[in-house]
């Protein structure tokens, strides 16, 4: 969400503490996962980790995006 907000990959790599900015560029192709659908579009962004978590949100309209770790990232339009 921080490169969303700055989009600036340095930036983000200093602020997590990576020292290989291919760290950061996982974290940035999420943030382009979840806006890729263009930049007039908004979405609320939930992350669950439990399934009770993905249930309930699956079940209230929220679409999977994708999974890093144990943590799954869903979105829904605003």
């Amino acid at each position: 969400m921080l490169y969303h907000q700055t989009k600036n990959p340095y930036y983000v790599q200093h602020f997590l503490g990576h020292k290989s900015l291919k760290s950061t560029e996982i974290y940035i192709n999420i943030e382009h996962t979840l806006f890729e659908a263009g930049a007039n579009d908004q979405f609320t962004v939930r992350i669950a980790e439990k399934p009770e978590e993905i249930k309930e949100l699956l079940e209230t309209g929220f679409e999977y995006v994708c999974q890093k770790d144990t943590l799954i990232f869903l979105r829904k339009r605003r």
